[in-house]
Order: structure tokens, then sequence, then C-alpha cells
């Protein structure tokens, strides 16, 4: 496949850029949310900042394997899984809505893939904050902000195994959270919840073992101190619309 820039939509509201490394910098802020419609594989996304940029919270050799192995892999075989089947050209969230029928190897590595987008595009250092609309879903859902820390934090740290916390919007719109085990997200039709994803935190270990070892706890509560919420508060606008 000749290779391409082009931005596709990833999850209805979770717009995430998908652009070759050369023309990152002018995109990152300035994501869109495009239809998947009449576009081709996904090209590997680049990272939104350098390897060090989440430190001292997330260390740099952890970011360096868990995006350019693990999520580069996931990529990998989802594409090689993809090919020649009726899921080469669809929508990501369309093959979610029946990846109980798509087998394993979509099933595993497109949520991996997917998920791992959002996870990168969630994160970043900054002043950001949740905007007054998502503060106030948040307080009606929750009761306030630090309930919803305690709630979301609590799914992650206590999902068995590996697995990802979600903050995200359920099908009548408002917000809860919840947790997945391996790499299944809420828009899978064999999810346990399901919405919209809005925040993701992943707790396999490959996302903090290096650094934190077997403290996932702290590893989640230091996360609160990385969110890019600028990026949430767009998804969260587009997941209402």
């Amino acid at each position: 496949m000749e290779r391409r820039k082009f931005i596709r939509n990833i999850g209805l509201g979770a717009a995430a850029t998908l652009i070759s490394k050369k023309a990152v910098s002018n995109e990152l802020n300035n994501l869109k949310r495009i239809k998947m419609e009449n576009l081709q594989k996904p090209e590997f996304p680049s990272l939104p900042y350098p390897y060090d940029g989440l430190e001292p919270y997330m260390d740099a050799q952890t970011v360096e394997i868990h995006y350019d192995r693990h999520h580069r892999g996931y990529y990998n075989n989802f594409i090689k899984a993809i090919e020649g089947t009726p899921y080469e050209n669809m929508p990501i969230e369309k093959i979610f809505t029946e990846v109980s029928k798509a087998g394993n190897a979509i099933r595993n590595n497109g949520g991996g893939f997917y998920n791992h987008v959002l996870w990168w595009y969630s994160l970043g250092k900054g002043s950001s904050k949740p905007s007054a609309g998502l503060s106030e879903a948040i307080n009606k859902a929750f009761g306030s902000f630090d309930k919803f820390r305690e709630a979301l934090g609590t799914a992650a740290k206590t999902q068995f195994g590996s697995g990802w916390g979600w903050l995200y919007m359920t099908p009548d719109k408002n917000l809860a959270v919840g947790s997945t085990s391996n790499q299944d997200n809420p828009l899978m039709d064999i999810s346990p919840i399901k919405g919209i994803p809005l925040l993701p935190f992943d707790v396999w270990e490959h996302a903090y073992y290096l650094k934190y070892q077997n403290k996932r706890a702290d590893f989640i509560d230091n996360l609160w101190n990385i969110i890019n919420w600028d990026e949430i508060n767009k998804r969260y606008q587009q997941a209402l619309a």
C-alpha cells in the first residue's frame, strides 16, 4: 500500500490523528473528527510528545518500549489480520460492533491498536482541566470530581490481570466508569460496559512495571498529573453530538 497522509476518525467521540511523522507537529493542535468511509488502512500514528515528555510520572524507557514495540505490534498484527477479509476497509468502530464474529486476532489486535491511540493522546503535561460542560457532567454522574477520580481509580486498580479502566459515555448520554479485560473496550459487542470511550487507563503491566514494579495503585494515582484534558473535552463534546 502506498503510504499517504490522512486523518482518520477513530471511535465516534475519540478523535485521534493518524498521520505521518513529518506532519505531526502541525496537526497536534488541530485534531479533527472525520468519517472513515472511503479511507484505506490507517498508518501507525506518531507519538504526540517525545519519549521523555511525561517524566517524572512515566519514564522515557517505558514510553518508548510501550509505544514502539507493544503498540506498533498491535498495529502490524491488526493490519495482517484484516487483510483479505470483509473487515479490511471497514471503519474500526463498525468492526467493534461485530467483533465477536471477527475472531480473536482482530479483536485483540484491533483493540490494542485503537485503545493505545486513545491512550497516548489522553496524556500530556500542561495546565489543562475539564471544561465547564464536562465538569458539570462529572458532578452529575459522580457527585464531585474527587468522587469521579476515586471511582475511575478503583475501576483501574481492581481490574484483575491485564486490561483497561474507562471513563465513557453511555448510550443515554451519561458518564460512567468501568473496566475491560485484555484489549477490549466499550465499543465492542462483547464488552461488559457499552458506550463511547473518553478516558482510558492502561493497566497492562508493560505500561508501568519498569518504574512502578507491582505498585499499580501508585501508577494510577500519578496519571492524574498528566491527563490531557483538552483532548478529553473534545471527545466529550463529540460524543454528545
